[in-house]
């Protein structure tokens, strides 16, 4: 299997109980089928085993979730901001979330895309500052997942990725330029996939940030004191735009929309520009939506519908 993964991927380190806001406070964390399966071969005397149980619930999706203690904190995150589940039983008995958290696996047939999220801090602030987000690829052996991907539809995203990435790094070009330069792609490439009228949803602009789902009230606070910029010309908001095309544009394999995931990209650098412009601002808005699932949802919709994100207003507010 061919490996692809940033350059600075390997260099990521948590640190645990140092770290500025815990993963491990905020959010709901899944309990995915092979740790619950673990779980029920503890012995029943164990004291870990009678907290795991204990805090066992539903969430609205259905799925399985261990409830949050006061403050949203994880029920095992103890007074030194360490785990108690990994402390008892191991790290690699911890759900799968916290496992591989900050770190995302994408599976395309025979190629594994890997990469670390905004949502961590320490991550946030590696990508945020690197001096060129660049990608280098090894090859294991491992077997390609199987996978029902439509092949000409796969390469369509990946060609198109790949002129994406050029866009984003065009360094002759002002990042306004090649915001509206990816915007055009995501028309033309939408076009090819399955086209779709934007709109019909008339919301104001800085209400798409505020998340119904609120995870940190700091984030709130961001939005409502944007201040109104210019985007600038910075190693900065071309890392996000390559973060965004990395994790998202090949994801339009499975549901046909492009558009929208540029779209995201474009919204990255403003979010950037208005709420900010520093790595603590864009983690937080990762933290907020990209592990929501609510608030992700909402977030996908609006790409789609809202008036304001339509490709034109996003081009004049460029």
């Amino acid at each position: 299997m061919k490996i692809v993964k940033p350059t600075f991927y390997k260099t990521f380190n948590c640190i645990a109980g140092d770290c500025p806001d815990s993963c491990c406070q905020g959010w709901e964390v899944d309990a995915d089928s092979d740790s619950l399966e673990y779980y029920k071969t503890l012995d029943n005397s164990l004291e870990i085993k009678k907290r795991i149980d204990s805090v066992l619930s539903k969430d609205e999706f259905d799925n399985t979730i261990f409830t949050l203690a006061p403050k949203k904190r994880c029920p095992f995150l103890n007074e030194e901001n360490l785990c108690d589940m990994h402390i008892a039983i191991g790290g690699e008995h911890t759900p799968y979330t916290c496992r591989t958290f900050p770190r995302f696996i994408y599976d395309f047939g025979a190629t594994r895309e890997i990469g670390i999220s905004f949502s961590c801090p320490v991550a946030s602030d590696m990508m945020y500052n690197t001096e060129s987000f660049d990608f280098e690829t090894e090859v294991n052996s491992d077997l390609p997942t199987l996978n029902d991907i439509d092949a000409e539809k796969y390469f369509l995203l990946y060609k198109g990725r790949a002129e994406a990435y050029k866009i984003a790094k065009d360094k002759n070009k002002s990042i306004r330029e090649r915001l509206n330069d990816l915007l055009d792609l995501g028309v033309l490439l939408q076009e090819k996939l399955f086209p779709y009228d934007e709109g019909g949803d008339d919301i104001a602009f800085f209400d798409v940030f505020k998340n119904p789902e609120l995870i940190n009230p700091e984030w709130k606070e961001k939005v409502e004191n944007f201040s109104l910029k210019q985007v600038s010309d910075t190693q900065s908001n071309e890392n996000i735009l390559m973060y965004f095309l990395y994790k998202y544009l090949m994801q339009a394999v499975y549901d046909d929309d492009a558009l929208s995931k540029i779209k995201m990209a474009v919204l990255g650098v403003l979010i950037n520009t208005y709420f900010g412009e520093d790595s603590w601002t864009v983690h937080l808005w990762s933290k907020e939506t990209e592990h929501s699932q609510y608030n992700m949802d909402r977030y996908k919709k609006l790409l789609k519908s809202a008036d304001c994100l339509s490709v034109d207003e996003l081009k004049n507010r460029i």
